[in-house]
């Protein structure tokens, strides 16, 4: 190997190195109803009612299946809290415009389930933040309620 394939290789190895350490993936639970009052675009949520696991909710008469979504968003130059924020919105809303789609009324014992990282909770949700992105995966239950 001659003296510059051997510089060339340090100095991609040296970047390679740096980026590792530079990303940063840390988990985050946050407070799910302070998301929905406060949360940047919180005015976007549809009327498409939605419910976390352990939280209840009247009764449904009808399965329409269990879904999964996967948001994320810029996280650069913004609290993990915001961006945070942000990721679980947009989940929410893709939720609901599911729930409308399969003809359901509600979304029901929604969890996170972020990187595989499950969290059933009524009050909490979680995302992985990160240095340049924030992403949230939620799963629920599309309903019909009972009238």
């Amino acid at each position: 190997m001659t003296f510059r394939a051997a510089r060339w290789c340090v100095l991609v190895l040296g970047v390679l190195v740096a980026s590792e350490a530079l990303a940063r993936n840390t988990f985050v639970d946050l407070d799910v109803a302070e998301a929905r009052a406060q949360g940047a675009g919180h005015e976007n949520l549809l009327a498409v009612p939605v419910f976390m696991a352990g939280e209840e909710h009247p009764a449904t008469s009808e399965e329409l299946g269990t879904f999964t979504t996967n948001r994320s968003t810029n996280a650069f130059n913004k609290s993990d809290r915001a961006a945070c924020q942000i990721a679980f919105l947009s989940a929410l809303i893709v939720l609901q415009n599911r729930a409308q789609l399969e003809g359901g009324d509600a979304v029901v014992d929604v969890r996170s389930v972020t990187r595989g990282n499950a969290l059933e909770s009524a009050t909490q949700f979680r995302c992985v933040a990160g240095n340049v992105v924030a992403a949230v995966a939620l799963e629920g239950r599309v309903v019909k309620l009972k009238k």
